[in-house]
């Protein structure tokens, strides 16, 4: 059975496909239309992820999206009838926002230009948190395990807790409309002037910078129940203005504020972007993400006493926050966490082709990694280098490429490794990544300096092999998605001088033989070379999406000021690199 599963007109756009039961193609569509969190209809991802599995949309069995503007009804209607008068401009979003989703059947056979007869059937709709859900558990090792998904909204739910088993999914219970964290930490995010979609990340690695001092508010902004939580709605304008959306200046969706004039009566103007950060922002957002990991904290309690079971799957955007993930591993009973790698919305078209797949009898299959995206071949990678004439260039064999890259990093060298087939979700996995000497004590200025023009507070994050991770960090919870947040042993904190987060964390990739052949080979090099385990990882990118193609990949490596460049089976050195390299160390040294 083939299975098309689309997350579209929501951000995060992509596409999946399915074949009995096991995923062979998932790409979100920005990596192709070079568009940030493209919330559009994904029809270059439909098509890529058809050619990848040799298929034409008449092949296709089922095609699955994750909305349903029937789920929830009943809430829906209470919420609309109660607040009519009161929030009339919200209440006709929340009945009319369904911009795109007539007729997808039509926009699908002209984004593939084949006829609608090639469609065997309708496009089947399957909740948001439905698909969230599926989309990590159908995924996961488990056979049973209690599921925990968070996120802004969708289909007029936030946060929804159930039990997995087998190939079924238990919905227990859902917080709905107007309550929400993924809103909660939106609207803080815009507070402190973090106002661009998806800046979330960036709070969550500015928050070790501050301290608590307004736990006690917000305290009271996130109440916990006895069935989930509620928000303060009196610093919350969502529900009596709607989320108005848009695009900002690089094309990208962009929210208006979430928060009311009470957020700065109690706080004071709110940041702008281009301003200074204050101890204020530093606090609120170490404040905010306290209550973040307190609200992870009591919703898994929720669900342990339901379910008593030790494993748990996490789902939604907000479950891309790895230090909350690591926190519930310390400190909650569950004592197995799985989050795949695409968590976010781009994941519900995981979750809405597996849930599809399943109903129709289909095995599940456990994601062991996320590398479900283009690849090319070395004939592919060919014509780009005829771009890179002045450079050195050596065609290598696997163990030589190794070998010689892990020089390059073991001797302060920054270089860009293009291999294999493209991750899929957010995070950069070793196969579309820039690699760097985790213990260079000037690393993370160089790399923000020459190539991510990064915030200085943002952390670089360490991928170590699997087998060495407890030596490493406070855990041996393998995290081969970079979605867990762990302690870094004091005793390797110099070691790991250019991953160490301020707060003596790392957000960690485990990297196994298994998963990532040629990216464990890599990382095995360099501790032959220098003793450690493990090498500093970032996204293959520069203030874009991450590179997807050969000449992306070449655009980048040509307008920063890498050191070197790993193309398949490819080196390319820049010339006067030891010269460059070298004066840079001594001044990071310095």
């Amino acid at each position: 059975m083939l299975v098309l599963g689309i997350n579209a007109y929501h951000a995060d756009s992509a596409a999946v496909l399915i074949r009995d039961g096991r995923v062979v193609a998932a790409i979100e569509e920005e990596r192709l239309n070079r568009i940030k969190h493209c919330a559009g209809f994904p029809a270059l991802a439909i098509r890529e992820v058809l050619r990848i599995g040799g298929a034409s949309l008449a092949d296709v069995d089922e095609v699955a999206i994750a909305r349903d503007s029937t789920a929830n009804l009943r809430s829906r209607l209470a919420w609309v009838f109660k607040n009519l008068r009161r929030s009339s401009k919200a209440v006709r979003k929340r009945l009319t926002d369904r911009a795109g989703l007539k007729d997808l059947e039509q926009q699908l056979c002209e984004a593939c230009a084949e006829p609608r007869s090639a469609l065997r059937s309708r496009v089947k709709r399957v909740e948001h948190h439905f698909a969230h859900a599926a989309s990590t558990f159908l995924a996961s090792p488990f056979e049973r395990a209690a599921i925990l998904t968070l996120d802004g909204f969708g289909d007029f739910a936030s946060t929804m807790l159930a039990v997995g088993e087998g190939s079924n999914i238990k919905p227990i219970s859902r917080v709905t409309y107007p309550h929400s964290l993924g809103i909660l930490y939106t609207m803080v995010c815009q507070f402190i002037g973090f106002d661009r979609y998806g800046d979330e990340g960036k709070v969550m690695g500015l928050a070790p910078y501050g301290q608590p001092e307004y736990a006690d508010f917000f305290g009271k902004l996130l109440r916990f129940t006895d069935t989930g939580f509620e928000l303060d709605l009196d610093y919350f304008n969502h529900h009596t203005q709607g989320v108005a959306t848009g695009s900002d200046e690089y094309g990208s969706p962009h929210f208006a504020n979430l928060f009311t004039p009470a957020m700065e009566r109690q706080f004071g103007p709110a940041r702008r972007r281009d301003e200074p950060l204050t101890d204020r922002d530093r606090n609120l957002a170490a404040s905010l993400q306290g209550r973040l990991e307190d609200a992870f904290l009591h919703l898994a309690g929720l669900l342990h006493r339901h379910t008593g079971l030790d494993a748990l799957c996490l789902a939604g955007g907000v479950a891309l926050n790895g230090v909350a993930n690591g926190r519930l591993l310390r400190e909650s009973p569950f004592r197995h966490l799985y989050v795949q790698p695409a968590a976010g919305d781009d994941g519900t078209a995981l979750g809405a082709a597996a849930w599809i797949a399943a109903r129709a009898g289909d095995p599940r299959h456990e994601m062991t990694h996320a590398y479900l995206g283009c690849s090319f071949t070395e004939q592919e990678i060919a014509p780009e280098l005829q771009r890179l004439g002045e450079f050195e260039v050596q065609r290598l064999d696997e163990d030589e490429l190794c070998a010689a890259t892990a020089r390059l990093i073991a001797d302060g060298k920054v270089v860009g490794w293009f291999q294999g087939a493209m991750e899929w979700g957010p995070r950069a996995l070793g196969n579309r990544s820039i690699v760097a000497h985790p213990g260079h004590p000037g690393m993370k200025d160089i790399l923000n300096a020459r190539i991510k023009q990064r915030e200085p507070f943002r952390p670089f994050a360490p991928s170590i092999k699997a087998e060495r991770l407890s030596d490493y960090f406070d855990s041996a919870h393998e995290s081969p998605f970079m979605l867990h947040v762990y302690a870094t042993l004091p005793g390797k904190q110099e070691e790991l001088c250019a991953v160490d987060h301020v707060d003596h964390t790392g957000r960690v990739q485990t990297v196994t033989r298994e998963q990532n052949p040629r990216y464990w080979k890599l990382i095995d090099a360099f501790e032959q070379l220098t003793g450690t385990p493990v090498v500093l990882n970032t996204s293959f990118n520069e203030n874009e999406p991450i590179v997807c193609t050969p000449a992306q990949a070449v655009d980048c490596f040509l307008r920063t000021r890498m050191d070197a460049v790993a193309l398949g089976n490819t080196l390319v050195t820049r010339p006067g690199l030891q010269a460059v390299s070298m004066q840079e160390n001594n001044a990071a040294r310095a």
